[in-house]
């Protein structure tokens, strides 16, 4: 519905009578024509759309317009604006809300206004002199006149802006749905039906980046214009953005757009899948581990399943488990250094802030206990995946 534009003050009025009001009337029908003509060539953009079954909409419309105006003009003088146009300003309203719908702007709509105003006064300016019409009421008719299009042209943008407002709520609605159907895991067909009533490209890949609420609109500025922002009640203050296509050497774009913003990115998937970089980037979270989860990869890993790790740890390092702990400790970090390092006695040193002889020392205790199992491959895999956490 459409609202109230102007304060309801009271106007500068002018009284047509009989006779002028018959003929601006009979005018009408030219005006509307010329109207709709000259919107054609003051406004590219409604070229094709006039010149159609949309050309006499506006047709009717500019006569219906106008034939209120003249019976506001041809009654009291002080008209109120607000309540007489009711009819047209709902008219007004409901062609900003197509003009929305039609993709057009409200620069088009207004130099549309502009032009009508201008001709129209024109016109029936001239019926008005003809009939001996005084100059202060015709300075009191052109007011009129502007203040009554001033109307019009307000509620025109007031229908665009509320069409949009209410288009972006519904597809952003409807985006929603398609995120929930995602991270359900839904089936193909119905993941493919919801993309299209969002009106959403499909893409080849979605990656989901957890973002702080305070930092998404920063953050959306920087990434594709069809990722799909929606807020999960599991995650707090984060929101999820779903980003399509920014795989490979893409990946940037979101790394550039996230970085030093405290996000969390999972890893590029097929769009079908993105329930698995969701569900790696919350794992990421749970471990206190930020920005891309691709530099994180062993530890998430070895978090997948805790007890699993625990129990290879305590096997392999069951040769040493009637030492002390603390024993157990010094001989734990050497051997997990040696490790690391490839055995490289120096190097090992260095990082344990030893002495080498003290590497020498240790590992030889360690090579009493292991014996020729520190040179199998098998139980050199086990060891270094059991002390990765250390």
């Amino acid at each position: 519905m459409a609202r109230r534009y102007l304060s309801g003050e009271a106007r500068p009025g002018v009284s047509f009578s009989p006779a002028l009001a018959a003929e601006i009337r009979a005018e009408l029908p030219r005006v509307a024509d010329d109207v709709v003509r000259a919107i054609i060539e003051g406004v590219p953009s409604y070229a094709d759309a006039f010149s159609g079954p949309m050309g006499e909409t506006i047709r009717t419309a500019v006569q219906v317009a106008l034939g209120g105006f003249v019976s506001l003009a041809s009654g009291r003088r002080g008209v109120d604006l607000s309540t007489p146009t009711a009819t047209a300003v709902e008219g007004a309203y409901q062609l900003g809300r197509g003009e929305a719908r039609s993709g057009r702007t409200t620069d088009a709509i207004l130099a549309a206004y502009r032009i009508g105003a201008r001709l129209s006064w024109r016109e029936l300016s001239t019926v008005a002199v003809r009939h001996g019409i005084d100059g202060t009421a015709l300075v009191e008719f052109a007011e009129l006149v502007f203040a009554f299009i001033d109307e019009l042209s307000a509620a025109s943008v007031a229908g665009h802006a509320d069409e949009l407002a209410d288009t972006g709520r519904v597809r952003q609605q409807r985006l929603e749905r398609l995120a929930d159907h995602l991270l359900a895991g839904a089936p193909s067909e119905t993941l493919t039906e919801a993309a299209e009533r969002a009106d959403w490209p499909t893409p080849t890949t979605l990656t989901a980046v957890l973002v702080p609420r305070a930092q998404v609109r920063p953050v959306l500025g920087g990434l594709p214009a069809e990722t799909i922002a929606v807020d999960r009640p599991e995650l707090d203050d984060l929101a999820l953005l779903l980003v399509p296509d920014v795989h490979e050497r893409r990946r940037g774009v979101v790394q550039q757009a996230t970085r030093g913003r405290g996000c969390t990115l999972g890893p590029p998937k097929p769009w079908r899948s993105c329930r698995v970089s969701y569900d790696r980037a919350l794992r990421a979270l749970a471990l206190g581990l930020t920005g891309d989860t691709d530099d994180h990869l062993v530890p998430l890993l070895l978090a997948a399943d805790p007890e699993l790790v625990d129990d290879l740890r305590a096997r392999v390092l069951a040769p040493l488990a009637d030492l002390r702990p603390a024993t157990v400790e010094k001989l734990v970090e050497t051997l997990r250094a040696w490790l690391l390092h490839h055995g490289r006695r120096e190097e090992v040193a260095a990082a344990l802030f030893v002495h080498p002889q003290t590497v020498r020392y240790r590992m030889g205790q360690l090579r009493d206990r292991f014996g020729d199992r520190l040179e199998d491959p098998d139980t050199v895999l086990a060891l270094t995946l059991a002390l990765a956490r250390s």
